[in-house]
């Protein structure tokens, strides 16, 4: 039973999303088809996204309370406890958003892994697909020219990677703070990992991760200016110097 549903209710819905696309508005390119397919997939998730953009501008405001609040009871523990306690309360968090957003997405990765593993070529094809869906007859792998299906790909790994590298480098520069061992280890080991792991595994896993981040960073520049980010970032000089 549980492999009926999975096979009815996400694989198959996967699959016949991502060869509609393929044929209508892709231009038969496969890999344009995940980048598409993607990119609905984020936006679809929009609402968690603005959610957790929220989030993390909240994570940040709490900061700087809880840092004001110490800088101004340091004198006074007893007070400055309560005090960050209230702050604390006054906002509400949301990390669930976050990990909807992650677990949909890891949820594809997988869904697309099993495509390629299970190959998209042949009678099985023809099995999968919706009656309206058509059959697009043999599907090309080869996103200028790299083979989506084939593991081992040092190009595209790379990318993702260096990608994450300059983002953990951007978050750790954004905080001003001094970096200790454990920042140093998370900025070269995770990146590091993620690599490996997408080097393991097909090529079209780096080109949806690397359609995923991208659109984390414009969703991020364009949602700023809405959540008040910006503002704050201004403001946070002018409370220093008074």
């Amino acid at each position: 039973m549980l492999l009926d549903i999975w096979f009815t209710y996400l694989y198959q819905p996967v699959f016949n999303a991502l060869i509609w696309i393929y044929s209508n508005w892709a231009g038969e390119n496969l890999g344009w088809a995940v980048i598409i397919l993607t990119v609905l997939l984020r936006s679809a998730l929009l609402p968690f996204t603005v959610i957790n953009e929220r989030t993390a501008r909240d994570n940040s405001l709490i900061g700087d309370d809880v840092g004001q609040i110490k800088k101004d009871l340091q004198n006074d523990p007893m007070l400055m406890k309560e005090e960050i306690r209230k702050a604390l309360k006054k906002r509400k968090l949301r990390p669930w958003a976050k990990a909807v957003v992650l677990g949909i997405q890891g949820l594809v990765l997988v869904l697309l892994y099993q495509v390629f593993i299970q190959g998209i070529t042949g009678e099985r094809v023809i099995q999968t697909l919706y009656t309206f869906v058509d059959y697009p007859g043999k599907i090309n792998t080869i996103f200028y020219g790299f083979d989506l299906g084939a593991p081992r790909d040092v190009l595209w790994s790379g990318f993702v990677a260096v990608f994450l590298m300059a983002e953990v480098y951007l978050g750790f520069k954004k905080e001003k703070k001094s970096l200790n061992r454990a920042d140093l280890a998370y900025f070269i080991l995770f990146p590091l990992a993620v690599f490996i792991a997408l080097y393991i595994l097909p090529m079209v896993k780096a080109l949806f991760i690397l359609t995923s981040i991208v659109f984390s960073v414009v969703a991020h520049q364009v949602l700023k200016p809405f959540l008040g980010i910006a503002k704050k970032i201004e403001e946070l000089p002018k409370k220093e110097s008074a």
